[in-house]
């Protein structure tokens, strides 16, 4: 793995015992350098960033549900539209998840690419992908939707509505994309 593009900030990248036990040093080293390449992409200021406007759209949609409805004299005026103001506290929080999924997936196509630039290959990546898959499905990892983020692949696999939310492309996606960089 080339060093010179590892920024100069502390990193800590941890690994379970399960992991080091299941792939071995080529797969590791994919792994490693996706991780880096969240680093290096700077990935947690950006899904901060991210947070801040999700956190803004909801305090808006909250706004527009106690401030858009009717009210008594709304009659003489032709006020605020109820239905509008339910809809908008319903739908700005769905919005601004949909727009921190998007987000965090497309983070993590960029870090595998990072992987397969700066190993020199995507075979490792595209290996150790495979195998977390594979044993992902044999014992089912446990997650919540606050821990999900910190999982390489995605913790929670089933019915559409969970790939809608999901912080993580799919696998499958993810291995076809690194295919088409050999």
């Amino acid at each position: 793995m080339r060093s010179e593009w590892i920024p100069t900030a502390h990193v800590s990248v941890a690994f379970s015992v399960g992991i080091l036990r299941l792939m071995d040093d080529r797969e590791i080293e994919g792994v490693v350098a996706h991780e880096l390449g969240h680093v290096l992409h700077r990935d947690i200021l950006i899904s901060s960033v991210a947070a801040t406007i999700a956190a803004a759209i909801m305090f808006i949609s909250r706004m527009a549900f106690w401030f858009g409805g009717s009210s008594d004299d709304d009659d003489d005026r032709g006020g605020g539209n109820a239905i509008a103001a339910f809809l908008m506290m319903i739908l700005g929080p769905i919005a601004a998840m949909l727009i921190q999924m998007a987000i965090s997936r497309s983070r993590e196509y960029s870090a595998d690419e990072a992987s397969a630039k700066y190993t020199g290959t995507p075979y490792e990546l595209i290996s150790a992908l495979g195998k977390l898959e594979t044993y992902s499905k044999r014992i089912p990892m446990e997650a919540s939707p606050s821990t999900a983020h910190l999982f390489i692949i995605k913790p929670f696999t089933g019915h559409w509505f969970m790939n809608v939310f999901s912080t993580h492309p799919s696998t499958e996606d993810r291995i076809a994309r690194l295919q088409h960089m050999r």
